[in-house]
């Protein structure tokens, strides 16, 4: 895909999926994803609104089928370590619908599960002022973006309202959120799907560098659920220039949505007040990142199999209609 196509498609985002495709079903609104609740089965339809500091501020056109797709990519590539949720041809491609995933439902557990290889993002805003990380105290002298010796898992709370806390391991389980043999069978889980994420990703030229894993169990089954080290849930970055940025004190180039965070925090904003208003070249800029992470990660070119938000409507309503 041409940044031009990119630029071209920014009246065509998809926005929110609308009541009636839904055809009376049971619709949870996140802050990317509608989901469409059946029996014993869920339909994802990843939008293309963009979230920072939790909260909505504006749509990127294809970011949602990026999202689903490369996560489908990754699931087919990490079935072997652990099961997911998709359900027989539920992946986008099979549905014929960029954005969406059929899945079955899970019990969700109640934490997010963040394993890092490198103090970037928050943990580097953590250990900076002086703070451990879930738990975890690290050495002083480290500098931002170094790699660690061994990755980290950092779980952090889901909370409702407001930004998820860090929680220690020891923490969870005592406090009885998830059991201790689960919360070993979760942490082997994670650090086994960020090495094979790492593996792949140096394969493609990339770094994952840390990435976001959200686990359920199905009939007692532990899965890996809603998405896989997509540029949503994963920090990229390109690994032939890491060590001369490293050593030079300067961003890493990043394929993911890490700079439309720093534009937020350049206008002053980081989730508290008024959100400013995010202009059509940002959010091309983001739009091609993301089509370009996809590249980068699958090894293919992106040619979108969506529509336009009124068709992509009526086949979320087909499906719903015929698989939920």
């Amino acid at each position: 895909m041409t940044r031009d196509r990119v630029e071209a498609a920014l009246g065509d985002a998809f926005a929110s999926l609308g009541e009636a495709a839904a055809r009376g079903r049971p619709v949870y609104r996140g802050k990317v994803r509608d989901v469409v609740g059946g029996e014993r089965a869920l339909l994802l339809v990843a939008s293309d609104r963009i979230s920072a500091f939790d909260r909505v501020l504006s749509t990127v056109p294809f970011k949602g089928e990026v999202l689903s797709r490369v996560s489908a990519w990754w699931f087919e590539r990490c079935s072997d370590i652990l099961p997911n949720h998709l359900l027989p041809g539920g992946d986008p491609v099979s549905l014929g619908l960029g954005r969406a995933t059929l899945v079955r439902k899970a019990e969700m557990l109640p934490v997010e599960v963040v394993v890092r290889g490198y103090l970037s993002g928050s943990a580097w805003r953590d250990y900076s002022s002086g703070k451990g990380i879930s738990g975890i105290a690290l050495p002083s002298g480290l500098a931002r973006n170094e790699r660690f010796p061994v990755p980290l898992v950092t779980p952090t709370t889901k909370e409702a309202n407001g930004h998820d806390k860090p929680i220690s391991g020891t923490e969870i389980v005592a406090s009885g959120l998830v059991g201790a043999d689960l919360w070993r069978e979760v942490k082997a889980a994670a650090l086994a799907l960020f090495r094979r994420g790492q593996e792949l990703a140096a394969v493609a030229g990339l770094i994952l560098a840390d990435t976001k894993y959200e686990f359920g169990t199905v009939d007692g089954r532990l899965v890996i659920a809603d998405e896989l080290h997509s540029p949503d849930s994963s920090r990229y970055w390109w690994s032939g220039s890491y060590e001369r940025l490293f050593f030079g004190a300067d961003e890493q180039r990043e394929l993911d949505k890490e700079p439309f965070r720093r534009w937020l925090s350049e206008k002053g904003f980081v989730g508290e007040g008024s959100p400013p208003s995010v202009p059509d070249s940002v959010r091309a800029d983001t739009a091609w990142r993301y089509v370009q992470a996809f590249e980068a990660i699958t090894g293919e070119n992106f040619e979108s199999i969506g529509a336009d938000p009124q068709s992509e409507e009526a086949l979320v309503g087909r499906i719903v209609a015929e698989r939920l």
